[in-house]
């Protein structure tokens, strides 16, 4: 397939497939990132070339349908939402996805948001305020997440502090990582997520693309780290042979199915601010992450 957005391509013709796992996708700022996943997100056709999403084919408007149903989309900035509390966002995500109400307080629940479900979202956190994005993107259990730079709120509110390995806006970036990576790692078999550094990607994504100049190409991840803990099934399946990219070939984008999984249990670090920190709201203990398997009979993947 092929993306092109103002006479130029975004995403060069290229045949790919993605499995299961968390798959990353880096790129300088401008390279086309949001649109991919628009894209992906069923919001956009390509311009070229065939797209399957959890085995259904998007060029036609029953297949459209269907991926749709499996999707759970996040983009970078929600601030049309800004004035719903995170209660009334995730209920109306879950109105939204045909899903019942107590679907959503599962979801409050489970991404420890109890507390803060009274709260706009304008002033929550934006760690917290990314757990409620989550909430809202997973309240129907989708096959398929995808999250267009999730953590860039949290590295824009790092910037103004020091950004040595003692400062603590790095260290506040790195502790509410901490927190939320085991967090993407368990929202569905298949979870895409974008960033503008491959740095803020690496070591725990399970595949690593990059995007520049319209040319997509894979790079080594280092997670071998990411994948202690995981069960034989999910070992053996990401032993299984993945797609290898082929420039200039327009074809299908395709997944396969992957096997149960036993989710490890998520356990927050303990870390302490330095002395002359400021502040730092405290995150209430995340909940423990549900094991879930996809249904029966369906693909997962992109």
């Amino acid at each position: 397939m092929g993306v092109r957005r103002g006479g130029r391509w975004l995403l060069r013709p290229v045949t790919f497939g993605v499995p299961e796992g968390v798959v990353g996708l880096a790129g300088p700022p401008g390279a086309g990132k949001s649109t991919l996943l628009a894209t992906f997100a069923t919001l956009r056709r390509p311009n070229t070339g065939a797209l399957h999403i959890l085995g259904h084919d998007i060029t036609n408007a029953a297949g459209q349908r269907a991926a749709r149903a499996g999707i759970g989309y996040l983009p970078a900035r929600f601030s049309r939402a800004e004035g719903m509390t995170a209660g009334e966002f995730v209920a109306y995500a879950a109105y939204y996805k045909r899903t019942s109400a107590s679907a959503a307080q599962s979801m409050i629940r489970r991404f420890d948001l109890t507390e803060a479900a009274g709260t706009e979202l304008a002033l929550l956190p934006p760690d917290v305020r990314l757990r409620a994005g989550l909430a809202a993107a997973c309240v129907h259990e989708p096959g398929l997440v995808l999250l267009d730079d999730p953590f860039g709120e949290l590295c824009a509110a790092a910037e103004p502090w020091p950004t040595g390995a003692a400062g603590p806006g790095r260290h506040s970036l790195t502790a509410a990582m901490a927190e939320l990576v085991p967090v993407l790692r368990t929202l569905a078999p298949t979870v895409v997520v974008t960033a503008d550094a491959a740095g803020t990607l690496t070591g725990w994504c399970d595949r690593l693309f990059t995007l520049a100049r319209g040319r997509l190409s894979e790079q080594p991840t280092h997670s071998a780290a990411a994948r202690r803990g995981r069960s034989p099934a999910d070992r053996r399946g990401a032993a299984a042979p993945r797609s290898a990219l082929h420039p200039q070939t327009v074809d299908a984008m395709t997944g396969r199915r992957p096997a149960r999984r036993t989710l490890p249990q998520v356990s927050l670090p303990q870390l302490a601010l330095p002395p002359l920190a400021l502040p730092h709201l405290p995150l209430p203990q995340l909940a423990k992450a549900r094991a879930r398997r996809s249904p029966a009979e369906s693909p997962t993947g992109v």
